[in-house]
């Protein structure tokens, strides 16, 4: 009887578990919320939409908002919390000084207009907002749009050591790109389409300064830049110039989210040495050349590569995450 009793009992705290710590068990999919907060993805997209139409940057900042939390201990919106006099936080971390102010804000408003639905309040999730957030920036500037797994918990912890080499530099090489984003499940060709992120959005002068005047004593000018090019970036970057000023990643359709820039890195128009390896090492070239005339082959390795980054380190137990009432600061 007693042994009855105790299966009976381990049954039913088995049971209470699941019943009342559901994200104890859950798993990342789509329509996570449906039973919760049915139209939060048209809520979401709403609130996009109208910050979008206030500005483009908009659609850029999102998007590295995005990879940089996923990149730094999981996507888990510890990217968006702010510093205290206790903590220094990821954003305040060197690499994420330039982060748009815009992608932040994109992030708040959402999550305000969905707390602000009856029955949706403090339901949801800041990471996954971010989630939502990106894949509709990316549909609103002419990308594809996708499905989104969703149930991710926001993260605990926000330090800005944390960030100390988990993101890519400018400088990268092929291997050091693909050795980065190995240690987050991503393989080549999801890195390759990853960095087509680049065809929308900005940089700063002093991420590809070293191209365009010292690339070395016999050629100043890196010799896999397009001379035309280099040309034009050494007009709007001159030496000695603030080096902060702000350039369009893609030359040629910078507001539009599209297989341009592989095509702008077959002609030598990478920004960084990071993009511009994609093209001039044999190992990735071929991937380059085939996105670069197909968009639709582009679109689809894009979407799968979204989604296995969207899964990176992600928290579904309250036991390492929960979802903050302010996306900026902890419960």
């Amino acid at each position: 009887m007693m042994g009855r009793f105790s299966i009976f009992v381990i049954g039913l705290s088995i049971c209470l578990s699941i019943c009342f710590f559901p994200e104890a068990e859950a798993q990342l999919r789509q329509n996570f919320y449906a039973n919760v907060c049915p139209n939060v993805e048209s809520i979401v997209r709403t609130a996009v939409t109208r910050k979008f139409q206030q500005t483009f940057v908009t659609v850029p900042g999102t998007i590295r908002l995005f990879f940089h939390d996923c990149f730094v201990d999981g996507c888990d919106a510890s990217v968006i919390i702010a510093s205290t006099p206790n903590n220094k936080a990821e954003k305040d971390h060197p690499d994420n000084l330039s982060l748009a102010g815009d992608g932040f804000d994109t992030v708040i408003k959402a999550k305000a207009a969905v707390d602000a639905t009856p029955g949706c309040t403090n339901k949801v999730s800041c990471a996954d907002i971010l989630v939502m957030a990106t894949r509709d920036v990316i549909a609103l500037s002419g990308g594809p749009s996708y499905s989104v797994e969703l149930g991710r918990l926001d993260g605990l912890s926000s330090k800005a050591s944390s960030v100390n080499g988990k993101l890519p530099k400018a400088s990268f090489n092929l291997d050091q790109l693909n050795a980065m984003f190995a240690a987050n499940g991503l393989n080549q060709n999801d890195m390759i389409a990853l960095s087509a992120c680049h065809t929308v959005g900005f940089s700063h002068c002093n991420q590809f300064q070293n191209r365009i005047f010292n690339f070395s004593r016999s050629n100043p000018i890196d010799p896999t830049l397009n001379r035309q090019y280099a040309g034009q970036l050494q007009s709007m970057c001159p030496r000695g110039v603030d080096p902060t000023i702000a350039i369009n990643m893609d030359p040629t359709t910078p507001r539009t989210f599209d297989n341009v820039y592989f095509q702008n890195l077959q002609q030598g128009k990478g920004l960084f040495t990071s993009d511009q390896i994609l093209f001039t090492d044999g190992r990735s070239k071929a991937t380059v050349n085939t996105w670069a005339s197909n968009s639709q082959a582009f679109n689809q390795a894009f979407i799968t590569a979204m989604t296995k980054l969207g899964r990176v380190g992600v928290k579904t137990s309250p036991a390492n995450g929960n979802i903050r009432r302010d996306c900026g600061a902890f419960n």
